[in-house]
């Protein structure tokens, strides 16, 4: 009897091992979680609404990336805005203003600064800097979002990450890999903005929120959200279509 317990011990102790070794760690949940809603490559149109308590404006984008390191965003409404053009590159980030008929590389110093008056920055809409690279990651407990189990998880900047935020506290689901809320904190740890996704539906082959809502801590009536109205995933593009000179004819 004595053998067949130590037996049964030990078959159970190889069976909750084998359990922790399958379970994936924070990082591995992060980067499985952005190649999801990125793919090899994706081109996204959408529109974007800006609403402040008094007035409401919204623009028309559409996006082209391939893998993290190159992405370009075209605004294709209203007519004021048409043309603009938002380019990155590896590490560097380009604008193009029709306006005046000028790129301008962007400094890391404005990666901080709103994006087209938008409440997302720079770096939340271009993805200067990454959620895989530039950040250590740890699960720090769960919960239900949109009806569904996620992994919350702490983000903390490396210290030598150029990198906006001090700390984002991310929301993903269990099952599909979605992310569906993340927090944004300043460097006094002080919550700045939440951003929020719904609207779960196949688009382009893939399940991911279509909407996404952009909140300021605490500025009460005022929000930017995202809706995607088409994606297309893994199609080929060429890293040669990301370029400064193809920025002034993206449509």
């Amino acid at each position: 009897m004595k053998k067949i317990f130590i037996l049964v011990l030990l078959a159970i102790s190889f069976i909750m091992v084998s359990f922790t070794e399958n379970d994936p760690t924070a990082k591995e949940i992060v980067t499985k979680a952005e190649n999801n809603v990125r793919g090899l490559s994706s081109v996204i149109e959408m529109t974007i609404q800006i609403i402040r308590p008094s007035w409401t404006r919204s623009m028309s984008v559409k996006a082209w990336s391939k893998g993290e390191d190159y992405s370009m965003m075209v605004v294709t409404a209203p007519a004021k805005d048409a043309g603009t053009v938002f380019l990155k590159r590896i590490r560097e980030i380009w604008n193009w203003m029709p306006s005046i008929e000028r790129v301008v590389k962007l400094p890391p110093s404005m990666m901080a600064q709103s994006w087209m008056g938008t409440d997302f920055t720079n770096d939340d809409l271009v993805k200067a800097s990454s959620r895989i690279d530039d950040y250590t990651h740890k699960i720090v407990g769960d919960s239900v979002i949109e009806g569904r189990k996620c992994w919350k998880i702490e983000m903390i900047p490396l210290p030598a990450a150029a990198v906006v935020w001090s700390k984002v506290t991310m929301w993903i689901d269990q099952k599909d890999y979605l992310e569906l809320r993340l927090e944004f904190f300043d460097e006094d740890n002080k919550l700045v903005s939440i951003l929020q996704s719904s609207d779960i539906k196949t688009m382009g082959g893939r399940i991911i929120p279509c909407r996404m809502e952009m909140i300021p801590a605490e500025k009460k009536g005022q929000k930017t959200v995202i809706v995607y109205t088409s994606a297309a995933f893994n199609q080929p593009i060429s890293e040669d279509f990301f370029t400064t000179q193809n920025m002034k004819k993206a449509k």
